[in-house]
């Protein structure tokens, strides 16, 4: 067997409305399918960018999900690839979204060759949005 891509990422959410809106809404998914009461959960739902998918879900009936935290092992971030790093973070501003991370006082910030910036999704994911690809790692 060989892994041939990444198929998606789970993401937990008791502000399951909040996160559906941003991830459609801020960062442009498509919902592909929403399934109330699916196997204790108020919710399962997929989206879709492209190739990538998210699979959106509640937590199971009666538990009570942690907050994020960078402190956690695994997964800190997802980072999405665009054209423009300063056009995006307009149109995501002029969209009223606001919850971006600031480093050294800033929202947008130059990293190696290119410029990036944070947002923090309702749930907490940090999505990352930069501009270059780095391809000589």
């Amino acid at each position: 067997m060989s892994i041939k891509m990444i198929h998606h990422v789970c993401i937990q959410t008791e502000k399951y409305k909040e996160s559906l809106e941003f991830y459609t809404e801020i960062l442009g998914f498509e919902l592909v399918k929403e399934t109330a009461n699916f196997h204790k959960r108020a919710f399962n739902t997929w989206l879709k960018l492209g190739t990538f998918m998210i699979e959106l879900q509640t937590a199971k009936q009666g538990d009570k999900l942690n907050n994020w935290s960078s402190l956690n092992e695994g997964i800190v971030h997802i980072c999405f690839l665009v054209d423009d790093v300063h056009e995006e973070f307009n149109r995501i501003k002029k969209l009223g979204y606001s919850n971006f991370k600031i480093k050294n006082g800033e929202e947008i910030y130059k990293v190696e060759d290119g410029y990036l910036f944070k947002i923090k999704a309702p749930e907490g994911t940090e999505i990352e949005i930069r501009d270059v690809l780095i391809s000589n790692i």
